[in-house]
């Protein structure tokens, strides 16, 4: 099956894999990305998906413009990488990690970086992928984030989680914080029922959207899409169904 790249010129009347359904939450979703991409496309954005209706994907952009606080140059950074479903154990993820890696090459970068996790987790390719495909450990952030490189030049300087992401906090020390950006079509639409689920049950409730890649360098969680802090503290990066979320809230509300 054909591997299609999602463009300005096609963005319009293409899927962009991770909100397909054609109900209007879901075309409203889709919009909210469609939106983020356009800008980013002048960034070096690339969204590749296989020519299917379903959940595979890959996106990637230049480290020096990625919405994650990674400090780095002239290295590829992949956003997600995502196959899902029937298409899962047919070689889709290498697939579309090539497509990743010989567009580097072809421009001339050092290598590829990802940011994954110690442990499987939610949203994050499991590392052992990465792994298998050459990539490396060159750096953690707490509680449980790794960067993988994979370099094409050995002399090239590794890139690094930014100071914020090592340090695992926010500003704001009251309450739960939601950091997030647009990059994911679901993340605006959880992110106030997260908030408002807070503040009715009496705990205070911040939301940070995500306007820029300075931004998200400076503010951003490793995942980059979202980053949920308690009193200061990272949490986690997991989007969650309102009643597992309400059953965290009442876990805290049960402990002051």
């Amino acid at each position: 099956m054909a591997i299609i790249t999602i463009n300005s010129a096609n963005i319009d009347r293409e899927h962009i894999c991770c909100a397909i359904g054609n109900d209007k939450a879901n075309q409203a979703r889709a919009l909210t990305k469609k939106d983020w991409m356009r800008e980013q496309f002048k960034d070096g954005l690339v969204f590749k998906r296989l020519n299917e209706r379903g959940k595979v994907f890959i996106e990637y952009m230049p480290i020096e413009k990625v919405w994650k606080p990674i400090v780095g140059k002239n290295y590829m950074a992949i956003n997600c990488l995502w196959v899902s479903g029937q298409f899962k154990g047919k070689g889709y993820s290498k697939q579309l990690l090539e497509e990743c890696l010989h567009d580097a090459q072809a421009q001339g970068m050092d290598g590829v970086a990802v940011v994954t996790s110690n442990k499987v987790k939610p949203f994050l390719t499991d590392k052992k992928f990465f792994l298998k495909h050459g990539f490396q450990t060159v750096d953690t952030a707490p509680p449980y984030f790794e960067l993988l490189v994979l370099k094409f030049n050995p002399a090239a300087e590794n890139p690094r989680f930014s100071d914020h992401a090592r340090a695992a906090t926010t500003p704001n020390k009251e309450g739960f914080t939601f950091v997030y950006s647009n990059q994911c079509p679901f993340m605006e639409e959880y992110v106030g029922t997260y908030a408002a689920i807070a503040q009715k049950n009496g705990i205070p409730a911040k939301v940070v959207k995500l306007s820029n890649h300075e931004e998200a360098q400076a503010l951003g969680s490793p995942f980059g899409t979202l980053g949920i802090y308690l009193n200061g503290a990272f949490l986690m990066h997991e989007l969650m169904t309102e009643a597992k979320f309400e059953a965290l809230v009442k876990i805290q509300t049960n402990t002051k």
